[in-house]
C-alpha cells in the first residue's frame, strides 16, 4: 500500500474511525484511480470509502485538513538576519545550502522525508517528542549544519555564522511545529487508549468526582460491546446450529441433496435479576457504578429489581422507571425522595426488611445479586435469612469490593455469608463488573 495512504489510514484509527481491510483496500484503489493532484476529489474519493457515518465524516474532515496540511517554513528569524544568499560553497552540506538560501520548498520535502526514515508515525507519548525532534534533524543532516558552523566561526566568517545559527533556530522550531502536529494526529488516541485502561483497573471507591464523566463514557462502551454480544447469540439461538448428522439421516430419500435442512436448537437464558446494593460511604461509589452498569445491559438481561440498604432496606425498581439511567443512578446516590436512612451499616436489619416485604420476588429463576463489604458493626448477621433467599433463588452471587485477605476481619460477616452463597467474587473496578456479566450470562445447552 502506498506508504502516504497507510500513514493517513493510521491516522484515521487513531482518531476512532474503525477500518477494515476491504476498505483499506477501497481506498487504495480510489487513489490509484484520482491520484493526488487534485486535492478535493482525493478528499472526496478516501471519504467515500473510509467514513461511514456524519461523526466518522467530521473525523475524517478534520483529520484529513491536518495531515495533508503544507508543512510551509516560517522564516522569521531568517528574514531579520538578512538577505538569503545566493553564492554558496558546494563545500556546505545540502542543509547548510537549503537554510541559507531560503529553499523553504526543499526544507519542506526534507523534513517530511526524513519524517517518514524515522517512523514518526510511531509517537505515542508526549515524552516522545523532544527525540523524535532530534531524530528528523539527525536525518535531515544536523552534524554537516553543526560542522559548517563550526568552520565558518574559525574561517572568520563570523556573519555567515551567525545567520546559519539563526536559519538552524528556526529549523528547530519548525521542527518542532511538525512533531506537533504529527502527536496531534497519532497520538491522541493512545493516550486516551491509557487513561482508559487506567480507569477501567482503578478501584471505583477511589475515583474523583472528575472522572465520572469519563467513567459513564467507559461504561457505556463496555456495555454496549456486551449487549451486541449477547444480542447475537440470542439472535443465533432462534434458528440454532446446524444439525449436520440430522441433515444427513432426513435427507437420504433425496439421494444425498440437502433439501431439508436440521437445526440444533440452543437456549440462552435471559437472567432476572434482583440486587441488594450496600450504600453506606464505604461502599457507594461501588453502588453507583453496578447500577449504571446493570440498567444498561437493558437488552441481555430479563428483569431488574433494585434495593439498597445501609441501616434499613428500601426498593428504588421505580426510580429507574421514571427517569433515564444516569438521572436514577444520581438520585439514588443523594437519596432524593427515598426513605432510606444512613446511619450504621446494618446487613441483618436489611435482610430481615427483604424477607418480611419483598422474599416473593425471589423465584427459581432469579439471579440475587449482593453488593457489600459485609460490615455489619457487630450486629446480628442473620445468615438463616441469606440461606433461605439462596434456598429459593437459582443462584446467589456476593459481590464484595474488599480484597480477600480482609474478608472476616474486625466486624466483617464475609466468613459467615460465605456457605450460603453460590458465588462471591471480589468487585472494585469496572473490569469485575464486565466479567460479571459472564456470570450472568448462562452457556447455552443443546436440547
Amino acid at each position: 500500500m502506498d506508504q502516504i495512504l497507510e500513514d493517513f489510514i493510521s491516522a484515521l484509527r487513531g482518531s476512532g474511525i474503525r477500518i477494515s481491510i476491504s476498505e483499506s483496500t477501497d481506498a487504495m484503489r480510489a487513489v490509484e484511480l484520482m491520484g493526488y493532484g487534485d486535492r478535493g476529489v482525493l478528499k472526496d474519493a478516501l471519504s467515500a470509502a473510509l467514513a461511514k457515518s456524519q461523526t466518522e465524516e467530521e473525523i475524517f474532515e478534520e483529520c484529513f485538513e491536518r495531515f495533508f496540511a503544507f508543512d510551509a517554513f516560517s522564516n522569521r528569524k531568517t528574514d531579520s538576519a538578512g538577505p538569503m544568499e545566493t553564492d554558496l560553497n558546494t563545500q556546505d552540506s545540502l542543509l547548510t545550502q537549503m537554510l541559507l538560501s531560503g529553499d523553504n520548498a526543499g526544507l519542506s520535502v526534507a523534513m517530511g522525508h526524513a519524517a517518514r526514515q524515522v517512523d514518526i508515525t510511531g509517537i505515542k507519548f508526549f515524552t516522545q517528542k523532544g527525540l523524535y525532534i532530534q531524530k528528523i534533524m539527525q536525518q535531515m543532516g544536523l552534524e554537516g549544519l553543526n560542522r559548517d558552523i563550526k568552520r565558518f566561526a574559525q574561517e572568520d566568517m563570523k556573519g555567515r555564522a551567525e545567520k546559519l545559527e539563526a536559519a538552524k533556530e528556526a529549523l528547530f522550531e519548525n521542527v518542532q511545529n511538525y512533531v506537533e502536529r504529527q502527536y496531534d494526529l497519532f497520538a491522541s488516541s493512545a493516550t486516551e487508549e491509557m487513561i482508559e485502561q487506567y480507569l477501567r483497573n482503578i478501584g471505583l471507591s477511589n475515583v474523583e468526582q472528575r472522572d465520572f464523566q469519563r467513567m459513564r463514557v467507559i461504561v457505556q462502551k463496555m456495555t454496549k460491546r456486551l449487549n451486541t454480544l449477547y444480542s447475537r447469540r440470542r439472535k443465533t439461538a432462534n434458528r440454532g446450529l446446524l444439525d449436520f448428522k440430522n441433515t444427513l439421516r432426513n435427507n437420504i430419500t433425496y439421494g444425498g441433496l440437502l433439501f431439508e435442512p436440521k437445526w440444533k436448537k440452543r437456549k440462552i437464558d435471559r437472567p432476572d435479576v434482583v440486587a441488594l446494593c450496600d450504600v453506606s460511604r464505604s461502599v457507594k461509589a461501588v453502588s453507583r457504578f453496578l447500577l449504571l452498569f446493570l440498567y444498561s445491559l437493558n437488552e441481555i438481561l430479563e428483569r431488574i429489581r433494585t434495593f439498597i440498604f445501609c441501616s434499613n432496606l428500601v426498593e428504588v425498581t421505580h426510580v429507574f422507571d421514571e427517569y433515564s439511567v444516569e438521572e436514577a443512578v444520581t438520585k439514588i446516590d443523594m437519596g432524593v425522595g427515598l426513605p432510606i436512612i444512613m446511619g450504621r451499616t446494618d446487613y441483618g436489619g436489611a435482610l430481615l426488611d427483604f424477607k418480611e416485604s419483598w422474599l416473593d420476588t425471589v423465584t427459581d429463576k432469579t439471579t440475587v445479586l449482593v453488593l457489600g463489604d459485609a460490615r455489619n458493626n457487630y450486629g446480628d448477621p442473620r445468615t438463616e435469612i441469606l440461606r433461605e433467599i439462596k434456598d429459593r433463588s437459582r443462584r446467589l452471587i456476593w459481590l464484595n469490593p474488599e480484597s480477600e485477605p480482609f474478608w472476616g476481619t474486625g466486624d466483617s460477616e464475609m466468613k459467615r455469608y460465605l456457605p450460603h452463597c453460590d458465588l462471591v467474587r471480589r468487585c472494585n473496578t469496572l473490569n469485575h463488573l464486565e466479567r460479571l456479566v459472564e456470570v450472568l450470562m448462562r452457556t447455552a445447552t443443546l436440547h
